[in-house]
């Protein structure tokens, strides 16, 4: 992320690229897992340590994504000279994400030529925040980061509200709505909670204009501050999840229960202990050099080229994997809420499968995202490439 024409902000890049490959995880696992059409990885019920975690780590990203596109949105404003053009820019911006939500990234998920199923997911509400960004853009940062935090610290109050209304649900509860015969609209991310996420990051993108170990300290202070407060309110058990925790069968799984918190729509405890975690990334990443760290921020570079491709990339190995498992294009099943693995029947891989899939993955897109970074450098000029 470059500021004022000066270097990228290694931090944002590599803290943004890390989610990216454990994005991936996620996806491998829910479109090739033998147990994901019908087990859900969190039920502690269900579950084992390894499957929970796979998981639960992958609760990284959204808020990541989140958090960091709000900070890119402050310095992408305060970059650009002319503040209308740039007002614009991230209207533009928020709309075409909307856009691309509820057609190439729906069409990557389902790969339904009927489009019978719509989801509104990050890319939506990350749309929905920019939007609303333009338009709050000359209220003072701090008066945002403090309705961001009215948002993260209350919306726990409305979520817990009956009304299941359509424009309810798009704005804090996710819900499903018919959409005539066969066909359904799914609300993943509810706007107003992701949106006080994003609004923290706004606030927070002058903090990035500061000397990166200035920023070092701070995002650590941060980071900790959050999870002691995560410790503190999830202990006392009476607000800020709507599943409290509870003593399970073992201290192992005790542990999980203290963990497991609620990410639909993302819960005030949810917030505190996945920003904390990254917060605390963002600073060890600060300062700190080497090919390691240049890789990971590769990834970071091209987050929706990086999102689109891999979408698809996952979703026909997942077809390879059916037929060489022994499945015919007429077994496959498409329709609401169906992304093609044949239905009632056994099929995926196990854990170690997935996790060698998810490496493949993550090393074929290296290359791809590296081209890409390198070709959006070189054309500056052409006006679509920031969009991608």
């Amino acid at each position: 992320m470059y500021i004022n024409g000066m270097q990228r902000i290694r931090s944002i890049d590599f803290g943004r690229g890390l989610v990216m490959i454990i994005m991936a995880l996620d996806h491998v696992r829910d479109m090739m897992h033998i147990d994901s059409q019908m087990q859900n990885p969190l039920d502690l019920s269900t579950t084992n340590v390894l499957l929970f975690f796979t998981r639960w780590v992958t609760h990284l990203c959204a808020p990541t994504f989140v958090f960091l596109s709000g900070v890119s949105a402050w310095l992408s404003l305060k970059r650009k000279k002319d503040q209308r053009e740039a007002r614009l820019f991230i209207l533009k911006r928020g709309i075409w994400l909307i856009i691309l939500e509820l057609t190439l990234v729906n069409f990557g998920f389902w790969w339904d030529i009927q489009c019978r199923t719509l989801i509104t997911e990050v890319i939506a509400a990350i749309g929905f925040g920019f939007v609303l960004l333009a338009i709050l853009y000359d209220i003072h940062p701090k008066i945002l980061i403090a309705l961001g935090l009215v948002i993260v610290f209350g919306h726990d109050i409305m979520t817990n509200m009956s009304n299941s209304g359509f424009v309810f649900s798009l704005l804090f509860k996710p819900g499903a709505f018919p959409m005539g015969t066969g066909r359904i609209f799914i609300v993943g991310y509810p706007f107003i909670p992701w949106l006080g996420i994003m609004l923290c990051g706004f606030g927070c993108g002058h903090l990035f204009f500061r000397p990166g170990y200035w920023r070092k300290r701070l995002l650590l202070i941060m980071g900790l501050s959050a999870l002691t407060l995560f410790i503190l309110l999830r202990f006392i058990n009476l607000y800020g999840d709507p599943a409290p925790w509870s003593v399970q069968k073992n201290a192992t799984y005790t542990i999980l229960s203290f963990l497991n918190v609620n990410k639909y729509p993302p819960s005030l405890l949810f917030t505190l202990v996945m920003l904390g975690i990254q917060f605390i990334i963002l600073s060890i990443a600060e300062e700190r050099k080497g090919v390691w760290m240049d890789r990971v921020s590769v990834y970071g570079k091209t987050p929706l080229f990086y999102f689109l491709v891999h979408f698809y990339l996952i979703h026909i190995l997942m077809f390879l994997m059916l037929f060489c498992q022994g499945f015919h294009f007429q077994d496959l099943s498409f329709g609401p809420g169906q992304m093609g693995r044949p239905k009632g029947v056994p099929s995926g891989l196990g854990l170690g499968g997935i996790y060698l899939v998810w490496i493949g993955v993550v090393l074929v897109m290296y290359p791809l995202c590296r081209w890409y970074g390198r070709y959006k450098m070189t054309h500056k000029d052409n006006l679509w490439l920031k969009y991608l």
